[in-house]
């Protein structure tokens, strides 16, 4: 039976493994992290991704816990009002689609439910990956030396398996000129199934309700080149954001005060990963790893469901894993681009029908592109 190691358990790495364990294959887990990262921002699925999370059997529960949205309102530096709609959301589309907006953890939680019997290694990662004719030996920092047939890095925008195999990060990423912060904080505010979002034309933030109204998940960032900074100094990331907003009116004072204290804070440029291909050899890149495309996107969880969805699938026809990854690169990468070019179209500085034509063309290119993908 072929053993995969899966190196990240977000949602890329946890829908993998349950895919590939309905094709027959064997499943290992590797994650830094002690336990299933929790915090982070809420993601969407929709269209393709909707599709996927069917076939899995997790729309129904998915949609009772999806993140309910009466509406919406834009201020400016100061905190004054510039618009508003109660049928449009920035982070999720219009508020009466199918599409399902939730939080990246309650998502994980869903899909790792359905991986009883899967091996994890909690609290570790891939150290060295040695391949020969046979297959690949992994050597992880804490565990044993293992061997499997294929390893796939399914652990994000900086990923450790593209660095071991493909070689430097630097190679492969481009900035966007933003940085985004996200932590959790209590409903202080007493939102009611609200978002409200503040910028100053290039640095601002939002605050929306999750969970019934009990928390926030709040969002600062600003624009910037590439920053060198520590990636481990939580405190550092966060003086960055604190300089950055420091003239920003309405609560953000109030948000970067509780921001010091928030046991959840994560902190990124947006940025794109663009690699000419996604395998060597036995490995294989999946979800941001392989095609990060910002969070300016909306895609980003789309592309995990379905490009999961795709290598398992692919996977499970050969056990040629060179035809199969070549044909899960045919089918992805049109969808991938399509998506990628999504977050690069500027609304703020392109005349407003302009960018509302390029959106809509972009966005049945990737609907067409979608089609293709999940084709079985």
């Amino acid at each position: 039976m072929t053993t995969v190691l899966i190196s990240g358990s977000s949602i890329a790495g946890t829908a993998l493994a349950f895919w590939l364990r309905e094709q027959g294959l064997t499943p290992v887990v590797v994650e830094r992290a002690p336990a299933l990262r929790r915090g982070g921002q809420a993601v969407d699925v929709r269209g393709a991704a909707l599709t996927v999370l069917r076939r899995m059997g997790l729309e129904a529960p998915a949609r009772t816990m999806k993140n309910e949205s009466l509406g919406m309102n834009v201020l400016d530096a100061e905190g004054n009002e510039l618009m508003r709609s109660e049928d449009f959301a920035l982070s999720s589309g219009q508020l009466d689609s199918e599409d399902i907006e939730i939080l990246r953890e309650d998502l994980v939680d869903l899909v790792h439910a359905r991986l009883e019997g899967v091996e994890f290694l909690f609290g570790d990662s891939i150290a060295a990956i040695h391949e020969d004719a046979a297959g690949v030996l992994v050597e992880f920092e804490h565990a044993d030396p293992r061997r499997f047939d294929l390893v796939v890095g399914a652990d994000g925008l900086h990923s450790n398996t593209r660095r071991l195999v493909f070689g430097p990060e630097s190679d492969y990423i481009h900035h966007l000129g933003t940085y985004l912060s996200v932590f959790s904080q209590e409903n202080f505010l007493g939102m009611d199934r609200w978002q409200t979002w503040i910028n100053d034309g290039t640095d601002g933030g939002a605050v929306m309700t999750v969970r019934d109204n009990e928390e926030l998940r709040v969002f600062l960032g600003f624009a910037s080149g590439p920053i060198d900074y520590d990636y481990r100094d939580v405190e550092a990331q966060k003086r960055l954001v604190a300089d950055h907003l420091a003239g920003l009116g309405w609560e953000v004072p109030n948000l970067i005060e509780r921001m010091w204290t928030a046991d959840d804070f994560y902190f990124d440029s947006m940025a794109q990963i663009r690699m000419e291909s996604w395998s060597r050899g036995r490995t294989v890149l999946l979800g941001d790893a392989a095609h990060c495309a910002a969070p300016l996107s909306g895609q980003g969880t789309s592309l995990a469901l379905v490009g999961a969805y795709v290598l398992a699938l692919e996977l499970g026809r050969t056990a040629d894993h060179v035809e199969a990854f070549a044909a899960y690169e045919r089918r992805m990468r049109p969808f991938v681009e399509a998506n990628q070019e999504l977050a690069l179209i500027d609304r703020r500085t392109v005349d407003p029908d302009e960018s509302t034509r390029r959106l809509d063309a972009v966005k049945s290119l990737i609907e067409l592109d979608a089609v293709g993908a999940i084709a079985v």
